[in-house]
């Protein structure tokens, strides 16, 4: 048996190969099971780098993300601590707690339509 150790890169210039042929993506995601076994990307991954190349992105790698790392999410007490005192602040407060005004925006209409369910002014 091979001691090759397959990776996303392979099975990416894979399906371009596949996809020169005229493969369809699903055709090509058997293929590959047919010759890796089940430790190959899925049929959906397959479709969207079809997608990708059909849009003449021929990319292999993978796309450098502005913020890498998880996304980051709003510690509830310091957010109602800080927006909660003067709501015109808003944007102020989202760039003091490192999020979007978005962000914020959502969670005072999340909490404004909890006080309305719960009879609250």
């Amino acid at each position: 048996m091979s001691s090759f150790l397959l990776k996303k890169k392979h099975m990416r210039k894979a399906l371009l190969f596949c996809f020169n042929l005229k493969k369809s993506a699903a055709e090509s995601h058997r293929m590959l099971v047919e010759v890796f076994g089940d430790n190959v990307l899925s049929e959906t991954t397959s479709r969207n780098w079809f997608r990708w190349f059909n849009d003449d992105n021929f990319e292999l790698s993978d796309k450098k993300r502005e913020n890498p790392g998880r996304l980051r999410t709003i510690n509830c007490r310091l957010f109602w601590t800080k927006t909660i005192p003067n709501r015109k602040k808003c944007l102020q407060n989202a760039e003091q707690l490192g999020v979007s005004q978005a962000a914020i925006s959502m969670r005072l209409h999340g909490e404004g339509s909890k006080d309305r369910k719960m009879g609250a002014a």
